[in-house]
């Protein structure tokens, strides 16, 4: 009995450059046994395809899911240089960072298809554009620029001061900003995929700028007090009316104008010059009075050392190595920082704001289930509806 046409299709030999199964691999972090172990083949069959470059059409499929490659790009005569859809301000030793993983890639694609149904929802509700936003430039004075962020949005030190916890200070300051009307996300892997981790080493975070629906997201790996800088940071990249992604040394060491701009703004927000002056104790060690302050403030220590360099508590050189040090000592302690309920996890990765949008659209019936579901994340109608009522729907 003959093969069936499917069937037929899926044995078809398929001819690829080897240079681009190769490429693939290494795109997504991945050796030779661990694409293996994936694709449940042995590493020879791996190595044998990077050096033929020939494999079954069904083969070629499994290894463009396994690397999260576009199959279409495994048939191009060689790599494609692959290039954020944002602008890139991430730096790394004050040297530009050339190649995206798939996972970053993933995350932005994701966020810029949530903000466009977001964008769409609002216009055809009759949303107005965020008037505050686009306006300013950096050549204005940063304390100013500070001051209308804090006026707007409302993130004063009191008030942060008086939270018990890390944890309820970033999320007080992210519902602070959402309530002016900006989304904000966070998630530690792409979508709800436990197995396609984000690393903080790449990227802390980025701001997509859109005068109705401006989206920022926060690297979830990262330790909640950083996080409340990027948030601050993308915050002034909104300001200025730009996108951009940046990672772990752009954020507080940059040679970028527009991100030692919003990295000057950022630290005005969180730690007025001013206040910080006045709580500094001369004649400590610098490391352990900023972690002090790093308490009463409820910001990171690398932006109190920054500050410290600021108001000239300590050198450059001082400053450089305190640095290199505590932002080590950081990323350590965000490391294997996973798990927690599902539904806490989800309202926490896609923003209340948007999710509620949503969810009121497909109840309605404006959005299909199906789409809602799409950028939601999930496959379950169990699942929309346990998310509908942990949001306070009627369901």
């Amino acid at each position: 009995m003959p093969n069936p046409p499917e069937l037929y299709c899926l044995q078809m030999k398929a001819t690829v450059k080897p240079m681009l199964l190769k490429w693939a691999r290494e795109r997504a972090s991945l050796t030779t046994d661990d694409l293996a172990q994936r694709l449940h083949v042995r590493p020879a069959r791996v190595e044998d395809w990077e050096r033929t470059g020939q494999l079954t059409l069904k083969q070629l499929e499994n290894v463009a899911r396994a690397s999260y490659t576009p199959i279409g790009y495994l048939f191009l005569p060689e790599p494609p240089v692959e290039k954020l859809p944002i602008p890139d301000f991430r730096t790394l030793k004050s040297e530009e960072l050339q190649q995206p993983s798939p996972n970053l890639l993933d995350v932005i694609h994701q966020c810029q298809r949530r903000q466009n149904w977001y964008r769409e929802y609002l216009i055809a509700n009759g949303g107005q554009p965020l008037a505050f936003l686009g306006k300013t430039k950096t050549s204005e004075p940063i304390e100013r620029v500070a001051g209308q962020i804090r006026k707007v949005i409302g993130l004063d030190t009191s008030t942060r001061s008086r939270n018990r916890t890390w944890e309820e200070t970033l999320a007080q300051m992210i519902e602070q900003v959402e309530a002016a009307g900006i989304l904000v996300m966070r998630s530690g892997v792409v979508g709800n995929n436990p197995h396609r981790p984000l690393f903080v080493e790449e990227f802390r975070g980025f701001a997509l700028y859109d005068e109705y629906a401006p989206l920022i997201f926060l690297n979830g790996v990262d330790t909640k007090a950083a996080q409340m800088f990027t948030l601050a940071h993308e915050v002034a990249h909104l300001w200025l009316g730009e996108s951009g992604v940046s990672n772990l040394h752009a954020t507080f060491v940059s040679n970028i104008d527009v991100e030692r701009f919003c990295n000057q703004v950022a630290a005005e927000v969180l730690v007025p010059l001013h206040e910080f002056r006045a709580a500094w104790q001369t004649g400590v060690e610098p490391l352990g009075e900023v972690r002090r302050l790093a308490g009463k403030f409820k910001v990171s220590t690398l932006v109190l050392l920054r500050r410290a360099l600021d108001a000239q508590r300590i050198n450059q050189d001082a400053f450089e190595r305190l640095y290199e040090a505590e932002s080590e000592h950081l990323v350590d302690l965000a490391k294997g920082r996973t798990g927690g309920d599902f539904y806490l996890t989800q309202k926490s990765r896609l923003g209340t704001r948007f999710q509620q949008a949503l969810i009121e659209s497909a109840l309605e019936g404006r959005t299909l289930y199906r789409d809602a579901f799409q950028l939601l994340g999930i496959s379950k109608v169990e699942t929309f509806y346990e998310l509908a009522r942990t949001l306070k729907f009627a369901v």
